[in-house]
């Protein structure tokens, strides 16, 4: 046989292969993205879907299907700020998402707050985006002259918060921003959706002390760390006034917001962030907080009109 001939069969092979392996095309309808970091947080959620069909890019699981009469993809982000952008990102790229919403469980910041309550914050900072400072004399600490107009709000020891910066659409440039908002008509309808009974127990009876509720607004933090100390968090609350930290969801957020996606987030607590009196307490009641975020959020779409 001809070499050209061997040559053209192998690239038709190599064509071949590539048409079978390469990711699935996009789907045309309109869905709302749905969110978790972890499959607690989404089992719920999953149990409801409707009509499902499965696809799997980048090792990532999408549920299609309809949640609430809601056209809906479901995936998991991963734990960390990093998984949350990129799989968001890939969702974005691959479906027609029309508004994004995150659901899952958080440490409570606010003292006001207790364990089993879904806070629905009106904003979300990057709070770990820091500068680790020079340390000039014990417990001092110098900000590079560059930086000093980025650096304004309070540090905890060496580490400085700052904003991140952002390229989005319809903006020139790269944007300096610590805050993403939530979406101001995604949070009306939370608000008509906040009267929803939560669980104060579990399916093995494990059970709060108090009633559980719905917080509508305020501020939530995300970083890279799992926070269990008390003085950190006693800084968090007083320094950005924030009900709730995670992991994941203001890189969601800034995502959301850099492709002009409407965005909303539904997080419970599942624990104090080290203010309880003994062991972090995620281990026994994070099961209640992921249902109970997952429960506010399904209210939600069914008050969606």
């Amino acid at each position: 046989m001809p070499y050209w001939i061997r040559l053209i069969a192998a690239l038709c092979v190599i064509a071949l292969a590539g048409c079978v392996s390469a990711p699935p095309a996009p789907n045309p309808a309109p869905r709302i993205a749905i969110i978790s970091a972890f499959p607690a947080e989404l089992a719920l959620l999953q149990n409801r879907v409707e009509q499902p069909r499965k696809t799997s890019i980048n090792g990532v699981e999408f549920t299609t299907g309809n949640l609430q009469g809601k056209p809906v993809v479901l995936f998991l982000s991963g734990i960390s700020m990093t998984n949350a952008a990129m799989n968001t990102q890939l969702a974005l790229d691959r479906f027609k998402v029309s508004h994004i919403v995150f659901s899952g469980i958080a440490g409570g910041v606010n003292p006001a707050l207790n364990i089993g309550d879904v806070v629905v914050a009106q904003r979300w900072g990057q709070y770990l985006e820091v500068l680790a400072a020079r340390e000039t004399a014990p417990g001092r600490y110098q900000v590079p002259g560059y930086m000093q107009d980025d650096v304004t709000l309070p540090n905890f020891g060496m580490l400085h918060p700052r904003p991140v910066g952002v390229r989005s659409a319809g903006r020139e440039g790269v944007e300096k921003k610590f805050w993403f908002d939530a979406d101001p008509t995604m949070m009306e309808i939370a608000k008509r959706a906040s009267k929803v009974a939560l669980d104060r127990c579990d399916a093995d009876k494990v059970c709060l002390r108090h009633e559980p509720k719905v917080v509508i607004g305020g501020n939530g933090v995300s970083g890279q760390a799992f926070v269990d100390n008390a003085a950190f968090r006693e800084y968090t609350f007083k320094t950005f006034h924030a009900n709730v930290l995670d992991m994941e969801t203001a890189a969601t957020a800034m995502v959301a917001y850099s492709n002009g996606v409407p965005f909303i987030a539904f997080r419970s607590l599942s624990d104090l962030a080290g203010g309880g009196e003994g062991e972090n307490e995620i281990g026994t009641f994070f099961r209640i907080a992921a249902d109970n975020s997952a429960k506010v959020l399904l209210a939600f779409l069914t008050e969606w009109k």
